[in-house]
């Protein structure tokens, strides 16, 4: 029997494939009177041209979003060909952790041999989401209307409880102090200014035009909006909604979208412009916590992948995490022994916003990026979502061209 095994590919994210829109606040957006999709299809082929990426190189197209948009049915092969051409993918969602969850089904398509280059495309737009009539024989009328993606924020089907519940909940339960919450959330917005004034952020976000349904221009999406500098002493007035959870450390809904590419080694080094830099998957994780400790479930995950792995946190070159509480931080922070200063450099959701498919889009690549920046090394990227699940993802980052 042939043995084939061996010349199955391990698959690479070719360095610099890759880019995001700013996150505009909800309510703040331009991209809330546009179909999303269709936003986030034209805006990845305007990011990969300004990459010099082909879109014609693409073979499939890995889709995720998590709030409904017109069309959802075509899904990708929508997308795509607004990309560029169509291409046969699919569509996938998994509340927060879409962003991560899509690169790692993108690289399990190469590895498998099925593609030698996959496009992944991530979006959602939470400013203005649609509502929805659902057929329910448990009511006591026929029809039930799900208002907005709002709804799912303040009701968890399985315990109900809001989200912001399970971080008062996770906070008592992991005994955390109000003060130390505050601390790490100053820290995390002193992280995100000194990124933005470094112009770290212009590696990876474009400024994109948004048309209007005429095809006129609408406006451009040029800047996180919404985002003010906040001072400890403001953070320490603000009142507890529950168990050290304010206004000020939670992050916030916003609009966005997100593409990276995955490809076998030589496609990699042909479409990167940087082909000395070799980025792949090493290990993923999944875990479930109990009902309504969502917060913590993160940490778990990590915990089980560093198992997995045989390696430690202070292996790791880069750790950043998705992070819609300050309670995230301060549970995977206590429970590790970990020095918050030391992780999400650069920015975090907690700060940027959260339009939920494309959140780990972003967070992964600024995390590639940091990698670069102190020459390589493990990178590990984490985050939670609805369900009282967690995700942790570890990459390693080479470069070839460092002496």
């Amino acid at each position: 029997m042939k043995d084939v095994a061996s010349s199955y590919p391990r698959a690479r994210i070719p360095y610099g494939t890759w880019g995001t829109s700013y996150f505009p606040a909800w309510q703040q957006s331009p991209l809330a009177e546009v179909n999303i999709a269709q936003f986030a299809g034209e805006s990845a082929a305007v990011i990969l041209g300004k990459r010099r990426v082909p879109v014609g190189e693409i073979e499939y197209c890995i889709i995720g979003s998590t709030v409904p948009w017109l069309y959802k049915f075509w899904t990708a092969p929508l997308v795509s060909r607004l990309a560029g051409r169509g291409v046969p993918g699919f569509h996938m969602e998994q509340a927060c952790a879409t962003g991560l969850q899509t690169i790692v089904l993108a690289t399990t398509e190469v590895h498998a041999g099925a593609n030698d280059v996959v496009g992944v495309v991530t979006f959602d737009r939470c400013s203005d989401s649609p509502a929805g009539v659902f057929p329910e024989r448990r009511a006591h009328r026929r029809t039930q209307v799900i208002s907005d993606v709002w709804d799912n924020f303040g009701f968890d089907p399985a315990t109900s409880k809001a989200m912001i519940t399970s971080a008062g909940r996770a906070a008592r339960k992991h005994k955390l102090d109000r003060r130390m919450i505050d601390e790490i959330t100053a820290c995390r917005y002193e992280q995100y200014f000194s990124a933005v004034e470094s112009g770290f952020m212009k590696r990876y976000i474009f400024p994109l035009e948004v048309l209007s349904v005429s095809g006129a221009p609408a406006g451009v999406v040029d800047g996180d909006t919404g985002i003010r500098k906040v001072s400890l002493g403001s953070l320490r007035e603000m009142p507890e909604l529950d168990t050290c959870v304010t206004g000020g450390t939670q992050t916030h809904a916003a609009d966005g979208m997100g593409v990276i590419l995955v490809a076998t080694p030589e496609k990699a080094r042909e479409l990167s412009p940087r082909p000395e830099i070799d980025i792949q998957l090493i290990a993923k994780t999944e875990i479930k916590t109990l009902p309504a400790l969502m917060p913590e479930a993160p940490t778990i995950a990590v915990q089980k992948l560093l198992s997995r792995t045989g390696l430690a946190l202070d292996d790791m070159a880069v750790v950043k995490d998705h992070n819609p509480f300050a309670v995230n931080d301060a549970i995977f922070c206590k429970t590790f022994g970990f020095d918050w200063r030391k992780m999400n450099n650069n920015g975090c959701s907690l700060v940027f916003g959260h339009p939920q498919g494309p959140t780990l889009t972003r967070v992964t690549i600024e995390a590639f990026e940091e990698a670069v920046d102190v020459g390589g090394g493990y990178v590990l990227v984490f985050g939670c979502a609805a369900g009282d699940v967690g995700i942790a993802a570890l990459f390693k980052v080479s470069d070839g061209g460092k002496r």
